[in-house]
């Protein structure tokens, strides 16, 4: 029986999940693999985790987590899922997850609980996601550390919105540097110049933003489809290949030989990554 048309999560609240109509058919040997190819297309199958942010969705309402799950995944997002705080723990010990979508309600071991936990021991941005709307339950998941508080029920597309921001503040923290330096390159981040061998070399602001993000994140592979979203804010496969035309002008602008780059190098069948410089 197919999935149908638009979904409730948490009350009322309808949403479209965006490409993700079979991924909730049954799930047979490998029938989940399979839709997931057909949806989310080649790159999203290739990449696996090369670059991806990992995100543990943690309730105990089946359909929330599979839609959590659809949602993040066609956006490029590597995710795992636990159904009670006991879970959770040890999907958090194993998986070493990027961010944690956390119901306060679970079995086993309660969400602030959870928290508490994780808190001893990591700085993992936490998103609490809870029926629980009286103020008193958000300061005190908010001071235990939580990084944001969402009230079911709640729209997808919001969560996602969400989880970017604060995933943007935490990669953040800690970089007081305003110069990015790799190789011949020096990047200033203030005043958006590059220098190449101490020259000024002119980009285009879609050029630096590609350039500054590859380099921030050496070693770190990256779809089309994501460097897209990061650098102009949108993912649209039609618009992917736009991305090479911009890395084209790049090599030509910084490396003595553009066929073979020391700076941004192809990932066949995947994307790019900016080589870590020696």
């Amino acid at each position: 029986m197919g999935a149908p048309e638009a979904l409730h999560i948490g009350g009322d609240n309808r949403i479209d999940p965006p490409r993700c109509r079979r991924v909730f058919e049954p799930r047979g040997a490998g029938g989940f693999a399979l839709h997931e190819r057909r949806l989310f297309g080649l790159e999203a199958r290739t990449i696996m985790e090369l670059g991806m942010k990992r995100i543990l969705i943690v309730d105990d309402e089946e359909m929330i987590v599979r839609t959590i799950k659809a949602y993040l995944d066609h956006e490029g997002f590597k995710t795992y899922t636990a159904y009670d705080g006991a879970a959770a723990l040890q999907a958090f010990e194993e998986k070493g997850p990027d961010l944690i979508i956390l119901d306060l309600m679970l079995p086993k071991v309660s969400g602030l609980e959870v928290t508490r936990a994780i808190r001893a021991k990591s700085a993992v941005p936490i998103i609490m996601l809870t029926a629980k709307a009286a103020e008193a339950d958000r300061v005190v998941g908010l001071e235990l550390g939580a990084d944001d508080y969402i009230v079911k029920p709640f729209s997808p597309r919001e969560l996602v919105a969400r989880i970017r921001a604060v995933l943007r503040r935490f990669d953040g923290e800690g970089a007081e540097a305003e110069r990015i330096v790799a190789g011949d390159l020096e990047i200033d981040l203030k005043t958006r110049e590059l220098r190449v061998k101490g020259a000024a070399v002119d980009l285009t602001p879609t050029e630096f933003d590609l350039l500054t993000y590859l380099a921030r994140h050496p070693g770190q592979v990256f779809t089309r489809l994501q460097l897209l979203r990061e650098v102009q804010g949108y993912t649209y496969d039609s618009f992917a290949r736009t991305i090479d035309t911009h890395v084209k002008n790049l090599r030509r602008k910084t490396e003595d030989d553009p066929k073979i780059p020391r700076y941004i190098q192809t990932v066949h069948g995947v994307g790019y990554r900016f080589a870590r410089q020696t």
